[in-house]
């Protein structure tokens, strides 16, 4: 049942990804977390931000993208809260700052014979080192994320809330938004994943990004959106992969909605559907992000 092992909640306990892509799952951030305005870090100050996300899938696929001969059902629904803090100090030009998450995550998976219900703490993720540039239209931020193996961990079991190893993740974003209100974001990001020390697994390394195009119109903001997925170097040591060294792809896309009230606090609302996925489950994702300040 390796073969099919699935990370259902890494990182923000979002993902779910089968080991036939990666034991679990080579990266632990949820793709797709963000999309508007994410390279434009605010100003100095605290942030709340809280992500609600359910991801459901029914389908674990090949490397060729088509559906294998297995019963798979897997709900995992997290609520995120994150702390920024955003310093009035400067770095090389940035505004410095830093972060943390804290996912809760309640899971319902079946695989085979074989299901599990679970609630519990999943990876966190913090950096010490969020640095943030704007200029008149573009704005960037750098981040240096650590993912930690906080969530709770079965090796016998093929679904798990966390992932058991650390995980090391540089972030570049942009955003481009014109004087007519059209935006461009995107969130690049490089997975680097340590070995599991439970099973001597060390999955690949993935390149991903999620990305946004909108048009803001008031306090309105609207456009599609959604995130892709790379995996980039191959499992180690691979047990029961293809000859493509277990390697996972994804595309997603889907609409999204973001509504400004009294020039402080924010809200948005997205559905992500995964179009393309090899070697990973394949399903569809629904955010609620709220921002905010203290």
């Amino acid at each position: 049942m390796r073969k099919y092992l699935i990370a259902a909640a890494a990182g923000l306990g979002l993902a779910a990804q089968a080991a036939h892509a990666t034991e679990g799952g080579a990266s632990q951030y949820p793709n797709g977390a963000e999309g508007f305005m994410v390279g434009a870090a605010p100003p100095p100050g605290v942030y709340f931000i809280n992500y609600t996300t359910w991801y459901s899938a029914d389908r674990v696929n090949d490397s060729r993208g088509n559906k294998l001969p297995v019963k798979v059902k897997v709900d995992a629904v997290a609520d995120v809260p994150r702390l920024l803090w955003m310093s009035p100090h400067q770095i090389l030009g940035a505004n410095w700052g830093m972060h943390v998450f804290l996912p809760l995550v309640h899971l319902d998976a079946t695989l085979g014979g074989w299901s599990k219900r679970e609630f519990g703490l999943g990876d966190m993720t913090v950096s010490p080192a969020v640095l943030s540039w704007h200029w008149k239209n573009f704005h960037m931020v750098s981040v240096l994320d650590f993912h930690l193996p906080t969530g709770s961990y079965n090796k016998n079991d093929p679904v798990n809330i966390g992932v058991n190893y650390l995980g090391i993740e540089p972030v570049l974003a942009g955003t481009y938004l014109s004087d007519d209100g059209w935006e461009a974001s995107a969130k690049l990001m490089y997975a680097i994943n340590t070995r599991n020390q439970d099973t001597d697994y060390l999955s690949g390394q993935a390149f991903h990004m999620d990305y946004t195009l909108a048009k803001h119109i008031g306090d309105w903001a609207l456009g599609i959106g959604g995130y892709y997925y790379h995996q980039t170097t191959d499992d180690e040591p691979g047990a029961g992969g293809g000859a493509n060294g277990n390697r996972g792809l994804a595309f997603a896309i889907g609409p999204q909605v973001k509504y400004d009230i009294a020039g402080k606090y924010s809200v948005i609302g997205k559905w992500q559907h995964e179009a393309v996925a090899e070697n990973r489950a394949q399903g569809d994702k629904f955010w609620v992000k709220a921002i905010i300040p203290f």
